[in-house]
Parts: C-alpha cells; sequence; structure tokens
C-alpha cells in the first residue's frame, strides 16, 4: 500500500469522529423562541424564517429544527463511513471503493492547490467541510425537509411583521441556518491563525502582512515602508472579513434557494405542489455542489496565500545552501596536478 493510501486509510475513521464533534458543539445563537401571539388564521407555513424554529427544549439549551437536520446529516455520514471502513481490503470494492475515490479525489484536488505538506495538515478539516456542505445542501432538498412538522399550540404565531406561521417543521435546510455557517466560517478562522503560526511563525505572518516586498534603499525605503503599513492595515481588514463574507455567502445562497422553491410550492393548488419546483430542483443539487466547493476552497486559498511565502523561502535558503556547499566543494578540491 502507497504512502499516500495509508495516509487516506488512517484519516477514514478521523473524518467520521470530526462529523460528530463538530455538530455537537452548532448551538442556536439565533433561534426563535416560538414568536408572537397574534390573530386566528388556518394553520399554514406560507414563508421561509430568515432564523432556525425552536422544536423543542433541552433545559435551557434550545433545539431548532437546523440542528435537527445537521444531526441527521452527520449521522448517516457516520454510518457510511464506519461501514465503508469496517472490512478494508488492500483491494477496495463496493461502498469502500467510493469512499476512498471521494476522499483520494479531494485530497488530489487540495494537493493540486496547496501543495501536499500543507493539503495533508489541513484535509481533516477541509474534506470534512465539504463533505458536511455538499450533503446537507443535498439533504436540504428531501420531501419532507420544511413541510413535516405539528401544527403551533394557540390561535396563532406572528413573525416577521405581516407574515402568519402556524405550523413547525421537524427539518430546516442545515446551511439555511447562520448558525451552522458561522461556526464553519469561525472555526476555519482559528485554525487559519493555528496553522499559520506554527508554518511561518508569529514573526513572519506580521512580515508577510507589513513588511515592503522588494529591496529598496534611502528614501524609497521610507516611502515603501509607509506604503506597505497602509496596504498591511487593510490587509488586516480583509482577514477580519473574511469569516463574516464566508458565512453568510454560504448561508445566503443556500436559504434563497430554499425559500425559492418554498414560494413556488404557495404559488399554486396543494396538489400540483410538486410540480413547479421540479427544474429548480436539479438547480439546487448544482448550487449545492457548487457553495460546498467555494467554502473548502476559499479556506484551502486562504491557508496557501500565508503559507506560501514560507515555502519560497525555504526553496530560496535551499538554493542559496545548496549553492553554498557547491562552492565550498569546488574550494576544497585540490587541483590537478600540472
Amino acid at each position: 500500500m502507497s504512502a499516500k493510501s495509508r495516509f487516506l486509510t488512517a484519516r477514514f475513521p478521523r473524518l467520521s469522529v470530526f462529523f460528530g464533534l463538530f455538530v455537537l458543539g452548532v448551538g442556536s445563537v439565533f433561534a426563535a423562541s416560538g414568536g408572537v401571539e397574534g390573530e386566528e388564521v388556518t394553520p399554514t407555513h406560507d414563508h421561509l424564517p430568515l432564523h432556525a424554529e425552536e422544536v423543542f427544549n433541552l433545559g435551557p439549551i434550545s433545539i431548532t429544527n437546523s440542528m435537527i437536520m445537521v444531526w441527521v446529516v452527520a449521522l448517516v455520514l457516520i454510518v457510511v463511513v464506519q461501514a465503508a471502513t469496517r472490512n478494508m481490503k488492500l483491494v477496495p470494492s463496493g461502498l469502500q471503493n467510493f469512499v476512498e475515490w471521494l476522499v483520494e479525489s479531494l485530497f488530489n484536488f487540495f494537493s493540486g492547490i496547496m501543495g501536499e505538506h500543507l493539503a495533508k495538515r489541513t484535509f481533516w478539516f477541509l474534506g470534512t467541510v465539504f463533505i458536511l456542505i455538499l450533503f446537507s445542501n443535498w439533504f436540504g432538498l428531501i420531501p419532507g425537509v420544511g413541510t413535516i412538522g405539528f401544527e403551533l399550540q394557540g390561535a396563532g404565531v406572528v413573525t416577521e411583521g405581516a407574515h402568519r406561521d402556524t405550523f413547525r417543521p421537524f427539518f430546516r435546510g442545515a446551511n439555511a441556518d447562520v448558525n451552522l455557517t458561522m461556526a464553519m466560517a469561525g472555526t476555519f478562522f482559528i485554525l487559519w491563525f493555528y496553522w499559520s503560526f506554527t508554518e511561518i511563525g508569529v514573526k513572519n505572518f506580521f512580515l508577510h502582512i507589513f513588511a515592503p516586498k522588494g529591496e529598496f534603499k534611502g528614501v524609497m525605503l521610507g516611502f515603501m515602508v509607509a506604503l506597505f503599513l497602509m496596504v498591511g492595515l487593510i490587509e488586516m481588514l480583509s482577514i477580519a472579513v473574511r469569516p463574516i463574507a464566508l458565512t453568510f455567502r454560504l448561508y445566503g445562497n443556500i436559504y434563497a434557494g430554499e425559500n425559492m422553491l418554498e414560494t413556488l410550492m404557495h404559488k399554486v393548488p396543494d396538489f400540483l405542489q410538486w410540480l413547479p419546483v421540479i427544474p429548480f430542483y436539479f438547480l439546487e443539487l448544482l448550487v449545492g455542489l457548487i457553495q460546498a466547493l467555494v467554502f473548502a476552497l476559499l479556506c484551502a486559498v486562504f491557508t496557501k496565500l500565508m503559507c506560501e511565502h514560507h515555502d519560497e523561502h525555504d526553496e530560496h535558503s535551499h538554493d542559496e545552501h545548496s549553492h553554498d556547499e557547491a562552492a565550498s566543494d569546488a574550494t576544497a578540491t585540490p587541483a590537478p596536478n600540472s
């Protein structure tokens, strides 16, 4: 078995464990608490709220329909991974073959972007995030998500101004809740600092942001130092905005797609609600794949952009060291007798 195959094989159980630990840490920061009683209305769920909706409580913890959905997705993925790795064979077949193909393809993809060294360090996160986002997006399209639930007690509930809602679904698209996307973006932001500091060091981290690029002397050096100081401040602002951009790019696209599907369903009679959404289901399958790829790809690119300075420095130092060794060897070699 090759070194890469052993590396990927060792990662299968770790991926399944990370799925469980990751989703259990996703809270309900912006969960709704049921709404406000209003006028009596016909039981309906005629819009998709911006926030996840509370299904039940576990003491002080609010369990929302998006949390239940991501737990279901994570459970399915854990079962699949455990089944694929239970009796691993040197020549894979069946489910093991599919899982190995998926993981190895992802690893080769990230290796092409980041290099094999960084890919090995970060794949446990990037691979997991891609798979979790992808299947969370696709599971949100399963019939019954958003339509199976229970009627709220009382005369009616008014949510978000004029909208009236007396139905509470058990499931909601996981990434249509800003809590999950924020948790993933925040986790990456913390890991990005860790990977950057351990790869290039704290000093080189700030030099990479603020130090002038190139060799300058005299007045030009002072001018370039001031210029790159301002550029560094802008770069720091860009770094601070990255987790926000990652959060709302994924959330906005998935929420918009699910809201569109639910709106279309309520534009026709009940017995025809399945008809207008059929062509958009194929579009949402593609959107789900693209959004998972974009999130993981941006994480990989952000990591590579910070750590590539370290790679270039190592290569330059290696070249200089090789050149010095060659010069030393040439000097130490005795001249042939004439």
